[in-house]
């Protein structure tokens, strides 16, 4: 995950004025990765699903990254069962709040059948929030708690590829997959993460000229059977969006947006990668089908 600011200005302006018009896909999406516990969402969260829903995405994951944003994401998903599911875990950011007390709550999450993996877990030697000794520490005890739960893991990773990779393939053989969230780095971080076993999950970066135009290629070479579809928002806006939103904050309803851009650059119709990337989601995150023809 890399953050934007989200101004209080620019929560105003997603208030009064919705987003351009998503285009519509045939095949249903799931975002992967949607922060829908963030207070950005806080005075729009129902008119935030609605608009996912009409623009074909049917599912989305919400992304805990905090004990608090954990538990909000369990109450979330009992709102709207069947098309909310969550994560519970400590984004590396917090990696000192994880004490034995709130892995034990995360513990207790994880058996609640709304949270599909533990996460968002990893190292961040980017913004360096939190020592780098207790991101690590963090990133083991989350690790060991998808061993025992047998739920995959949402994992982090900026600028600590050689420690996080040391630690993951320690613990790779007792868990049951999971998924490079956000992927942003290059060809060699892909080669390690597809070796492994990881799934890729690919954002709106991907639509930055400035930082996410090596992507365009990258994403090539991810088989289709594990490339994911994600938002991250309220982060990561689609810089190429027409007409361009007049606030910066990110919502589940441009998936669509990013899948057309994924799918040009890899050479594929949209409706197929829609397609692909969905079951894909399914199958390593378990999450049920759903009639989206039926979904109001």
């Amino acid at each position: 995950m890399t953050e934007n600011d989200i101004t209080p200005t620019a929560q105003a302006v997603c208030l009064r004025q919705p987003p351009p018009s998503a285009q519509r896909i045939v095949a249903p999406l799931i975002d992967i990765g949607i922060n829908l516990a963030h207070d950005s969402y806080d005075a729009d969260r129902d008119a935030v699903i609605a608009r996912a829903t009409a623009a074909g995405v049917v599912q989305m994951i919400v992304t805990g990254s905090s004990a608090a944003s954990s538990r909000l994401g369990v109450s979330l998903c009992r709102q709207h069962p069947g098309r909310l599911f969550a994560t519970a875990g400590v984004h590396p950011h917090h990696a000192t709040e994880l004490t034995s007390s709130v892995l034990a709550e995360l513990g207790a999450l994880t058996a609640e059948p709304q949270i599909l993996a533990v996460g968002e877990c990893g190292l961040d030697y980017y913004r360096n929030y939190a020592p780098h000794t207790a991101q690590q520490e963090a990133f083991q005890r989350q690790l060991e708690l998808a061993a025992r739960c047998g739920k995959p893991v949402f994992l982090h990773q900026r600028e600590s590829h050689e420690d996080f990779m040391a630690i993951l393939r320690e613990h790779w053989p007792a868990l049951c997959g999971g998924v490079a969230h956000c992927f942003t780095g290059g060809a060699a971080e892909l080669d390690c993460y597809l070796e492994l076993g990881l799934a890729i999950g690919i954002t709106g970066w991907i639509c930055d000229e400035r930082r996410g135009a090596h992507l365009l290629e990258l994403v090539r070479r991810i088989p289709a059977d594990r490339l994911l579809l994600e938002t991250d928002g309220p982060y990561l806006l689609p810089r190429d969006l027409t007409p361009k939103p007049s606030a910066r904050r990110n919502e589940p309803a441009y998936l669509p947006h990013i899948a057309t851009v994924v799918a040009r650059a890899r050479g594929e119709p949209v409706e197929a990668l829609a397609r692909t990337s969905t079951e894909t989601a399914r199958r390593l995150f378990r999450i049920p089908e759903i009639d989206f023809r039926s979904v109001p």
